[in-house]
């Protein structure tokens, strides 16, 4: 394994000190905003942006690197989210900190997607699987790490913003200092939302769930741990709890997938991430509520591995990537409107727990439908295995084996 993972070390370096920067950078804007006096609604919004400039780097990111490169596009695209991170600590605006947003989810996809293009151009055609799943556990680790760095100074200061910029701007520096050759950008293709709702309806319904719940979670999950009393370092380890259990429990889950019908999974993970979600509103705060957020998070996270999984057991594999994409694409639209939603009913009911009732009774009904689903139809062939996968970008979605595949004669 570390004969395979060294040559790739200067890139799964760079996205670590990338991701650690991007993960604080969420937390901090969500504890700030409620600092200045934002609304639940206001911060649902700005994180919001995130997943509509997300969205549009995804269309304009390919083009960038075929003009430039990969190295160039790289560095552009760093030294850009740099600038506007230390905007968002200049410019203390609502209105701004959605533009700026937007720019910072672009950049973002940029970044993201010159690391795993070369991730897919580098990993040998037999270790694709093992390559994926060790990227994604870095993005996991990166991300649960990157918000202990809350602790370093005051969320109402210049220091953290900064924090986030230095560590955009280290990640270049692996990046430019791997001797990895850049490969070739490719185009990604589609396959309909309305052909994946009718060939996979399951795998619809697990990934709008996800986007729609964790969408939120990312945005305004700061703000509740804020809310019920938390200070930086209580803020910052709620959510490391919660990634943690990402990390943790996506692959039992997926595992256990594998050997049997993967709606009943999916069903089961919804509900049980819907339990979890009430059962934190119930707890308050303290370790047992840490305990339920991690099971929250180990449950939640596995919802849209999990619907992918489902996907390509149902769908040629010279449609695997086309499929894996448009559910990517689904993705992220449910993302950009679940801190909306959230963010709407936090405002209007005045309580924070709306966050928690929202994600649950989002996962309660995915989780109903999909088991009526799977009462209904004959289970799937396994022709895939599950991997543990966070919303990504095309590029990486082509290190799945079953993606390969799709490209061998």
């Amino acid at each position: 394994m570390l004969a395979l993972i060294a040559p790739l070390s200067a890139l799964l370096g760079g996205v670590a000190l990338l991701l650690l920067g991007s993960g604080l950078f969420g937390t901090l804007l969500a504890v700030r905003g409620g600092l200045e006096g934002f609304s639940a609604q206001t911060i649902g919004l700005i994180s919001s942006a995130y997943f509509v400039g997300f969205f549009g780097g995804t269309l304009f990111a390919p083009a960038l690197i075929r003009r430039i490169g990969h190295i160039r596009a790289f560095a552009f695209a760093a030294g850009a989210t740099g600038a506007l991170v230390l905007l968002h600590a200049i410019l203390v605006d609502p209105l701004a900190w959605v533009v700026l947003r937007i720019g910072v989810g672009a950049m973002l996809v940029v970044l993201y997607t010159v690391i795993e293009s070369w991730l897919n151009a580098a990993a040998p055609a037999e270790r694709r699987a093992q390559v994926f799943a060790t990227y994604m556990l870095v993005n996991l680790g990166a991300l649960a790490v990157g918000q202990q760095f809350l602790r370093l100074a005051d969320a109402g200061g210049f220091v953290l913003f900064a924090v986030v910029a230095m560590l955009v701007s280290l990640a270049v520096m692996p990046v430019t200092w791997t001797r990895l050759g850049q490969p070739a950008q490719p185009t990604a293709t589609r396959l309909g939302v309305r052909d994946l709702a009718r060939i996979a309806p399951s795998a619809i319904a697990g990934t709008l769930a996800s986007g729609f719940a964790l969408g939120a979670f990312w945005g305004l999950g700061p703000v509740y741990a804020a809310r019920i009393g938390l200070d930086d370092g209580g803020v910052a380890t709620f959510m490391s709890w919660t990634i943690v259990g990402g990390a943790a429990l996506q692959l039992p889950l997926g595992r256990l997938s594998d050997r049997m019908d993967r709606r009943s999974v999916l069903a089961a993970s919804g509900a049980g991430a819907a339990l979890a979600a009430l059962l934190v509103l119930a707890l308050g705060d303290g370790t047992a509520m840490l305990v339920a957020m991690f099971a929250f998070g180990g449950l939640s996270f596995a919802v849209y591995p999990l619907a992918v999984a489902h996907l390509i057991d149902r769908i040629p594999v010279d449609r695997v990537l086309a499929g894996s994409s448009s559910l990517l694409l689904v993705h992220g639209v449910a993302s950009a409107i679940g801190p909306l939603l959230a963010g709407f009913l936090m405002t209007r009911s005045g309580a924070p727990g709306a966050l928690l009732v929202y994600s649950g009774v989002v996962f309660g009904l995915m989780a109903a439908y999909v088991w009526q689903r799977r009462a209904r139809r004959d289970e799937a062939a396994h022709d895939a295995n599950f991997l543990p996968m966070l919303r990504t970008t095309p590029q990486a979605l082509e290190l799945m084996p079953a993606a390969r595949d799709a490209r061998e004669p």
